[in-house]
């Protein structure tokens, strides 16, 4: 083995993380000026989205493994981003008052709410380049032929997605009754689940984590879905939401909790 393989590949490692981290850290900067006069911090979901995206594109474009590898998760990561973006930039931003978890933190955080969700920002604009290491892992990968588990981790990718989008077109179906105001949805996945949007997308991140697992210190891609499931059960994800549905649905909501699995989709107990 040649000695100065291993210092090449840090040294590419390294430098592509860099450079990813202070384009996101500049993207995330701007966006927090963005919401400034308009009020709605949401714009930091669909900051980081796009921050992750950019981290994929960017390791495929750069990175030095094999063409086809970088160019299979390029296509994975554009679809992946572009959904999530645009459904964050029409249902949450685009003419739609801050969602009520952001209005519960300014409420929190005054005075000086705009220099705390700064902080919130920019350690979005971290997590992006963490999130992203199975993206760097694989993009340099040189490996020739996928191997049966990367082609696994893409069929995994396109059931995970296919449940992300049947999750919202139920929820948006719901929500586009009238009739419906105020009431909790319990069709189809949601009868299974609270957030079923969130556990294909983290079904998604496994794929992610699967796709880098054979490639030099893969098992670190891992990191990524294990951190996405700690922040959706534990920080950013399912606590402010549910807390936010129960102070717009009530006890609605509450006997939901009572039937219905918080994550994991299962059969629905009575109360």
């Amino acid at each position: 083995m040649n000695p100065l393989q291993p210092l090449t590949y840090w040294q590419e490692f390294f430098q592509l993380a860099t450079a990813s981290l202070l384009f996101v850290l500049a993207g995330m900067f701007a966006l927090w000026m963005l919401h400034l006069p308009l009020r709605n911090a949401a714009l930091v979901d669909f900051g980081w989205t796009i921050g992750v995206s950019f981290c994929g594109l960017y390791f495929a474009w750069n990175g030095s493994g094999a063409p086809h590898r970088r160019l299979l998760l390029a296509l994975m990561v554009l679809i992946w981003g572009a959904r999530l973006a645009l459904h964050l930039l029409f249902n949450r931003i685009i003419s739609q008052p801050e969602e009520g978890r952001y209005a519960e933190l300014r409420r929190k955080w005054s005075p000086g709410f705009e220099w705390k969700i700064l902080l919130f920002f920019l350690a979005q604009a971290v997590s992006c380049v963490v999130l992203a290491l199975p993206f760097l892992l694989a993009c340099l990968s040189s490996a020739a032929e996928l191997h049966f588990t990367e082609q696994g981790a893409v069929v995994l990718w396109v059931f995970a997605t296919s449940g992300v989008i049947i999750a919202d077109i139920e929820l948006n179906r719901f929500r586009s009754k009238p009739e419906n105001a105020g009431q909790v949805c319990r069709e189809g996945l949601w009868a299974w689940s609270r957030h079923p949007n969130y556990f294909f997308e983290w079904l998604i991140w496994i794929s992610y984590g699967i796709y880098a697992m054979t490639a030099n210190w893969g098992f670190l891609g891992f990191l990524a879905p294990g951190l996405m499931l700690h922040f959706m059960l534990n920080v950013t994800g399912i606590p402010p939401t549910e807390e936010q549905a129960l102070r717009s649905r009530g006890d609605a909501y509450r006997k939901y909790q009572a039937e219905v699995s918080p994550f994991f989709p299962l059969p629905p107990k009575a109360s």
